[in-house]
């Protein structure tokens, strides 16, 4: 009776064939970083668009930290993770890959129904359905449908069935739909002593301050709720008073917190939380 691969002997086994690998830990979810990186300290790499986002040997930055070097996988930086792991985990954008994530019996016959056939993977309460393509990662597109690609893991859990198939339009198009409403953010603009423009104002100034809260919350890998909630309180702390916000600029923070999984109730209960705080 053969013996089950270690978890380092999977990941070498997917990265020789191009599969960009990581360890995931207890709760399947990828390892902290280590202090030199916490909280991107480190600088990461642009919008952590590409694995390897550090020159940091240890497994930092989640999805991130999958390589497909098998010096890397086997290096003593990774030894205490491997022997902590309970499964692989890897990119699938990375490896040019789609995971639909189909949690429940419900989603798997929408997808029977809706989806061209291609390779299946059986998980604990549902099925993956690996495509051929990329695209961005997006969860809840529908009830108990999410999408693993770009800026994403998935665990490994076995070949699975079946001829893999291209990425079909009607994958892509699940992602498309309209965003949530978002609440009007009401703020009070003071008035400056002779009339000067807020300095808040400066489009370079806020547009920096936006995407560095969007990029915050779609690299947070754990606590996401709370990220979402301190990064709130963050910008309203710098611009809730000044008048300088718009419902753009909420509905992209919004949209932001909703790729990693928030609900718009979940979003707009932090947005409110963050205000009272802050007395706006």
């Amino acid at each position: 009776m053969s013996e089950t691969p270690s978890p380092q002997h999977t990941a070498l086994s997917l990265a020789a064939s191009g599969v960009p690998v990581l360890p995931l830990r207890r709760g399947k979810v990828p390892f902290g970083n280590c202090p030199a990186c916490a909280d991107n300290a480190c600088g990461g790499r642009p919008n952590m668009k590409t694995p390897g986002p550090c020159r940091c040997p240890g497994v930092c930055h989640a999805w991130a930290a999958a390589t497909t070097d098998p010096a890397v996988i086997v290096s003593p930086e990774w030894a205490a993770a491997w022997r902590r792991a309970v499964c692989v985990g890897y990119h699938p954008g990375g490896a040019g890959l789609t995971v639909v994530d189909l949690d429940d019996a419900d989603a798997i016959a929408w997808a029977r129904t809706t989806l061209p056939a291609t390779r299946t993977v059986p998980t604990k309460r549902g099925e993956h359905w690996i495509y051929r393509g990329t695209m961005r990662s997006v969860n809840a597109v529908r009830p108990g449908v999410d999408i693993k690609s770009a800026m994403a893991y998935a665990r490994y859990l076995g070949p699975g069935t079946g001829t893999m198939t291209d990425l079909p339009d009607a994958v892509r198009a699940l992602t498309e739909k309209e965003p949530a409403p978002v609440r009007p953010v009401a703020v009070a603009v003071p008035t400056e002593a002779g009339g000067g423009e807020c300095p808040h104002r400066t489009p370079a100034y806020l547009e920096r301050g936006i995407a560095m809260a969007e990029q915050r919350i779609t690299e947070a890998s754990s606590a996401v709720h709370a990220t979402v909630y301190r990064t709130f309180l963050a910008v309203l702390s710098r611009h809730g008073r000044c008048g300088c916000l718009t419902d753009t600029h909420v509905a992209r923070l919004f949209t932001a917190a909703q790729s990693k999984g928030e609900t718009a109730r979940h979003c707009a209960d932090a947005w409110t939380n963050a205000r009272t705080r802050l007395g706006l």
